[in-house]
């Protein structure tokens, strides 16, 4: 099995399958195809239809959007944990991973993905206050109706968290505000060995995507 991701520094869309990948527990290639540069295009059309990262290759099955690569994964690892057990749980976990597959787009342009901030506000930030609110009561109603026994959404480590995963990084790294609930929630994701392990290798890029780099 291949992954084919972007930088760590800002490819929020590797970051949630990369992470996917590596709660099944299996032994994994990864190929990195720098972003903003004259190659990436020409490299990413000869491994995606879309021509996009992340993309995952396993065998003669290629899969290039994150939302169907965790899907592939919880058909192909069942005992993975990447959804939850319970129906109602799961139901809930796949609903708002599907929320934030297609939403949230004030947060997520005002907002990049940047590894390399932490705790830095925005001068002048743009407002993304409703998209703010919404994922804060999505965190709080998933922590309060399904968080028992760990201190992940649905308790576990589990899809949802991995498509949350790069959201985190944002309120983090732009101070955005945060409740209790909410700001536990996010230490919990940032601290979790996979994230440590993807923040570790962030750090050593030396690559600079001038666009994601805000005031």
């Amino acid at each position: 099995m291949r992954i084919i991701i972007g930088n760590k520094t800002y490819s929020s869309w590797s970051l949630r399958a990369w992470l996917a990948v590596r709660l099944t527990g299996e032994v994994f290639e990864e190929e990195l195809v720098p972003l903003d540069t004259p190659e990436f295009a020409a490299t990413m059309r000869s491994l995606s239809p879309a021509g996009k990262v992340p993309t995952l290759i396993d065998g003669d099955i290629t899969v290039w959007d994150s939302l169907a690569i965790v899907e592939y994964l919880a058909e192909t690892y069942p005992d993975a944990g990447l959804w939850p057990k319970d129906r109602a749980a799961r139901a809930h976990a796949r609903a708002i991973t599907a929320e934030m597959h297609s939403g949230f787009m004030a947060l997520r342009s005002g907002y990049p993905m940047n590894f390399r901030r932490h705790g830095q506000a925005r001068k002048n930030p743009p407002d993304a206050s409703r998209d703010i609110e919404r994922i804060s009561a999505i965190w709080r109603e998933a922590r309060e109706c399904f968080g028992d026994g760990g201190a992940f959404l649905f308790g576990a480590f589990s899809a949802a968290d991995c498509f949350y995963a790069p959201v985190v990084n944002r309120f983090l790294a732009y101070d955005l505000p945060l409740g209790p609930i909410e700001k536990a929630y996010a230490e919990a994701v940032y601290d979790h060995p996979y994230m440590l392990e993807w923040r570790d290798a962030a750090s050593r890029e030396e690559w600079v995507v001038h666009s994601d780099e805000v005031e």
